[in-house]
């Protein structure tokens, strides 16, 4: 009769290949400045040279975000793509990556609308005058975000996500697992690939010590 193993016994017994690595990385693109109320004020005022804060003087500000980015995909021939309602985008960039003949550049440029911290303007009322003005304040709206697919020979595929609306914060997203193996394509180390990971390398030791050397940067540049 087999008695059931342990989950340590059967990787101690099984498992012929281990890496430790970075897996899915996000990193948050912002001006500091810009995420709360008063830095906002600051801006129109100090920077824009406005004699009222509001959330009017944001939308031409959209307006020419959305073009420049919809202009850039109609003349570099960069696919745009509106996301359905659940739908996975990582099938849409497989699909697009299988007629993409470029070593690196802009895959395709997807688009949808999504829930994000906004600024808006509230009308305030002056208790000693009567007077209302424009008050600055957070709230949520569902916008336009814009997903710039990519593909760099370091890196190989990446994502950075744009909001469409003011102050146009973006998140860039890595994965430990596809540097990984640009770094042995160059390097000419033979390996065999999983859909996320590795089933094994011809140089464990190197493939390691790139896994590290990516931890090691990611970790000086969060501190």
């Amino acid at each position: 009769m087999n008695l059931p193993h342990s989950v340590a016994e059967i990787l101690k017994n099984h498992v012929t290949f281990q890496l430790e690595s970075i897996d899915r990385m996000y990193l948050n693109v912002y001006v500091p400045a810009l995420q709360y109320e008063g830095g906002v004020v600051r801006f129109f005022r100090s920077h824009r040279g406005q004699p009222i804060a509001s959330s009017v003087l944001m939308e031409p500000m959209t307006k020419s975000f959305m073009a420049a980015t919809e202009r850039f995909a109609q003349e570099h021939a960069v696919p745009l793509i509106q996301f359905e309602k659940g739908q996975r985008k990582d099938e849409v960039m497989a699909e697009q990556l299988r007629h993409f003949d470029h070593s690196e550049g802009v895959v395709f440029i997807g688009k949808a609308q999504e829930k994000t911290p906004v600024f808006r303007t509230e009308k305030r009322r002056n208790p000693e005058t009567g007077q209302r003005y424009p008050w600055i304040v957070r709230s949520t709206a569902m916008v336009n975000h814009y997903y710039w697919y990519c593909v760099d020979r370091d890196f190989g595929p990446f994502f950075l996500k744009f909001c469409s609306y003011f102050p146009y914060t973006a998140k860039l997203y890595l994965n430990g697992h596809e540097y990984a193996k640009c770094q042995l394509r160059q390097a000419g180390i033979p390996y065999q690939a999983l859909d996320n990971g590795f089933a094994s390398c011809a140089d464990r030791e190197r493939l390691q010590a790139v896994c590290e050397q990516l931890a090691r940067i990611s970790h000086q540049r969060s501190a």
